[in-house]
């Protein structure tokens, strides 16, 4: 079968035209399902009175920590069963982004002058448990009612960031730090 020069002029003016018009009507009328993270985006603002001292009495500085992302549970040193399982989710999460959990944090921000059970932190080995020197650092971390029922996200400059729900689900945190650790070249 032999084509007319008309059929090839159209053939190759389809060949050119039907894709840029595909990708013209893709552009304006498809819109992916919009991405949004599982944790809440708080006004970053940088911490401050980040001086305080470790369970061992030796002084220890939040800035100390700069460079690395933090995740945080602020609360008492009577670790209740929601207290438990924050500082087990944080260290499971922790271990799931496999190489890049060494860019990661994990802090117990205590807000009373009691002792945590030493069991549980046998338990979470290379969790980093601080007392504030200044009450007005727990102030910092906005919460609906209570502080203990979240775990936070400081950046690696320093900025509280992010703040996830009460009874969160892992694989929300997962996702949001797994974004969070390919998007930053800091930290």
């Amino acid at each position: 079968m032999k084509l007319s020069s008309r059929s090839k002029f159209v053939m190759l003016v389809g060949v050119f035209v039907v894709p840029v018009a595909l990708a013209y009507m893709a552009y304006f009328s498809w819109r992916p399902a919009t991405h949004s993270n599982y944790g809440e985006l708080l006004k970053a603002a940088p911490l401050q009175h980040t001086q305080g001292a470790g369970l061992d009495g030796q002084p220890f500085s939040l800035d100390d920590l700069q460079g690395k992302w933090v995740m945080v549970h602020v609360g008492p040193a009577a670790c209740g069963t929601d207290c438990a399982k924050q500082l087990y989710l944080m260290r499971q999460t922790r271990i799931t982004q496999g190489k890049g959990q060494y860019r990661i944090e994990r802090l117990w921000v205590l807000t009373d002058g009691a002792t945590p059970d030493a069991t549980l932190l046998q338990e979470h080995p290379g969790l980093h448990v601080w007392r504030p020197e200044n009450t007005a650092f727990t102030e910092q971390f906005p919460a609906g009612e209570n502080r203990a029922s979240h775990i936070y996200l400081i950046d690696p400059l320093g900025n509280l960031m992010l703040r996830f729900p009460e009874n969160p689900n892992p694989k929300g945190i997962m996702k949001d730090l797994k974004l969070l650790l390919k998007a930053s070249q800091v930290g």
